[in-house]
Order: C-alpha cells, then structure tokens, then sequence
C-alpha cells in the first residue's frame, strides 16, 4: 500500500524524491521516541530520517540515504479511531514526511494533501 501510495502522490512532489527509502515498520522504537521527545509509540505515524534539501549543501557528503519510516501500527490505529480512507492516510502520512524533506510549511504540506 506504501508504494501505492506513493505513486498516487502529486507528480511534482513524487519525482522530487525519487532514491528515498521509505521503510514500513510495527511502531517507533524507544530510541526514536526519546529523540521525538513522545511518551507514547501511537503518536508517530510516520518520520523522514535525513537532512532536509533546506539545509543541504553541495559539499555534504552522506552518511545514510534518505529514509521515510511509516509505522503500521500507529497508522492502523489512527485509521480505526478516525474511519478516514486507510490509503488516504497513509498518501498523507508520506506526502507529510516528503514535505519535511523539502521543509515545507504545515500550510504547504495541507493543501498538498488536499491535491488528488
């Protein structure tokens, strides 16, 4: 569904991240709850591991690839307790993470999320 739905987000964003891992995983570990400052592994949905194009210089050189971590089951949850569309969801999860990548406004990241 991951996949799915990346393919199904708006082409401008889409082609802007081509190479950019996006890994599914059960929920947050401990580690990336303490770095999140989150008590709780049902509050992250998704997270962009890397280093925003905003703060990327020509002479960086990687130490990892770019990843977008979606957590299944904080994901699912939020699916049951809302009753919004499961690949809605997840689309929006990633266009939110791809959006951090580009330091994109909460504002920016809305409408792309309104986009079909």
């Amino acid at each position: 569904m991951a996949e799915t739905a990346l393919a199904a987000i708006p082409e401008p964003l889409r082609s802007l991240v081509r190479g950019t891992a996006i890994v599914v995983e059960e929920a947050p570990d401990d580690e990336i709850l303490a770095e999140m400052g989150l008590e709780s592994p049902w509050e992250l949905t998704g997270l962009y591991r890397g280093v925003p194009l905003t703060q990327k210089s020509v002479g960086d050189v990687p130490s990892a690839p770019d990843t977008i971590l979606l957590f299944r089951e904080p994901i699912l949850l939020e699916w049951i307790e809302t009753g919004e569309d499961l690949f809605r969801l997840v689309r929006n999860v990633l266009i939110h993470e791809i959006g951090h990548h580009f330091g994109l406004s909460d504002e920016d990241i809305e409408r792309l999320e309104r986009e079909e």
